[in-house]
């Protein structure tokens, strides 16, 4: 059973090839953007990496690769200058769509929300703009074109670092389980945000009795796990540095609770030594990211 979970999460890490692509990618449009608007072509100034690239638990095949640039302030002043009514933060998204589509003519470049999306053959890059809010606690005004266009706060260095400590707190358990969640939301088109199960697997391993073990009890993790996730449905989750009240909702349940008895028939399975059947459970929730037999 060690070995079947040691295989999964291996069959789940990008690989280098996938590390170095996504790198080049973040490069290439962070010097798009320094060239337009601070006149130099660095590859890493004024950016950062968030989501799941910053945080480490992004899994095969590679998602989106998100990043913030942070563009000067007379930017911000600039559009604050327009006429009242005019939604100033989509034209700004509109400017920074223009400015990698000069660069990017083959790819599909679009703003929508607080993002504009590059669209690349093998995998997108999502360019959050954003200006310095307070430095001190290191908060950032990002776009929001609903309602007419406004700014809101983020904090997404606070996230990065509460999945630092809290997978301190666990033994080094809470990515794990993060990137094997991730496998079940891509396999089971599981109608939930990343974002979400991330805060949820925190959660659950804050208060899971065995949270300092090992892969020897990574079933009963997944098994927990699962039912945990059914007990905070239409519940919420806070997102860290914000506070921001996340609402689960309950679009995910039926399928939480399929994995859940499935996950507790591989658990049976493994106790009795029947790998291939626990297999079969195991892969009805991961697909082939799990191996069938050990």
């Amino acid at each position: 059973m060690v070995e079947r979970f040691r295989r999964f999460l291996g069959n789940l890490e990008l690989t280098q090839l996938q590390l170095a692509d996504g790198l080049t990618k973040f490069k290439g449009v962070v010097s798009v953007l320094n060239a337009a608007y601070y006149g130099h072509n660095s590859e890493t100034d004024n950016a950062f990496m968030i989501g799941s690239w910053a945080k480490s638990t992004a899994i095969r095949p590679p998602r989106d690769v998100d990043l913030y640039f942070l563009l000067p302030i007379e930017v911000y002043s600039r559009y604050e200058a327009y006429a009242p009514g005019t939604n100033r933060q989509s034209a700004l998204l509109q400017e920074i769509k223009a400015k990698l589509s000069g660069s990017y003519p083959a790819s599909e470049i679009k703003g929508d929300g607080p993002v504009v999306f590059a669209g690349f053959w093998t995998f997108n890059v999502e360019v959050v703009p954003a200006f310095r809010y307070d430095t001190q606690d290191r908060s950032f005004y990002v776009c929001d074109t609903k309602n007419g266009g406004n700014y809101s706060v983020t904090k997404p260095l606070h996230e990065v670092e509460a999945l630092n400590a809290a997978d301190a707190r666990c033994n080094s358990n809470v990515r794990p389980l993060i990137r094997m969640l991730k496998a079940w939301q891509t396999y089971c088109n599981v109608p939930i945000k990343s974002f979400h199960l991330e805060l949820l697997a925190a959660d659950f391993l804050d208060q899971w009795r065995f949270k300092d073990k090992g892969l020897f009890y990574y079933d009963w993790m997944i098994r927990d796990f699962f039912a945990y996730m059914i007990s905070r449905t239409n519940t919420w989750v806070f997102a860290p540095g914000t506070f921001n009240i996340l609402p689960l909702g309950d679009a995910w349940k039926t399928r939480a609770e399929s994995a859940y008895s499935r996950a507790c028939k591989a658990c049976y399975w493994e106790q009795n030594s029947n790998m291939g059947a626990a297999g079969d459970e195991w892969q009805k929730i991961f697909g082939n990211y799990i191996p069938k037999n050990i």
